[in-house]
């Protein structure tokens, strides 16, 4: 795979917005490229404002973080001031939160060739939703954790 196309992107936008409806949930979807720069938002009618924002965010974390969003939570929370310096560095907040994947090959490279990120749901929601889609597009759910983590390390 050479990135993420916008029909990719269009089809993990396409899915997730079949999965919100099936909920009763507007919901905004981001979908990046391995730089972090959008491909395609999209935000639902009746979607919150800013939700496009925080999917983007998510999105963009994901990719350059190279791993779900879920599992910055750690750094986040052991080393707070240096995760928030990190955080506003990129053209994007870095956020630690549900809701946001890699778009990463399954093969034995696991290039990340970009992120997804989903708002307006509950975390839980935007985060079933998030993996949902990446695992039915073939991309990647499992990521090892960062070595060090535990111990507070980068």
């Amino acid at each position: 795979m050479n990135g993420v196309s916008l029909d990719v992107a269009r089809a993990l936008v396409e899915d997730a917005k079949r999965q919100a409806q099936s909920l009763g949930k507007a919901l905004s979807i981001s979908v990046v490229d391995a730089g972090g720069y959008v491909i395609l938002t999209e935000r639902m009618d009746g979607a919150r404002p800013m939700t496009p924002s925080i999917a983007l965010s998510k999105a963009y974390s994901a990719a350059v973080m190279q791993r779900p969003t879920h599992m910055l939570e750690g750094w986040a929370k052991s080393d707070p001031v240096f995760f928030s310096q990190v955080a506003r560095m990129g053209h994007q907040p870095i956020v630690a939160t549900l809701g946001g994947y890699p778009l990463a090959g399954k093969d034995s490279s696991r290039e990340i060739l970009g992120g997804v990120g989903i708002s307006g749901g509950s975390p839980a929601e935007d985060e079933k939703i998030a993996e949902s889609i990446v695992a039915s597009a073939g991309f990647a759910t499992d990521f090892p954790a960062w070595a060090g983590l535990a111990s507070g390390a980068h």
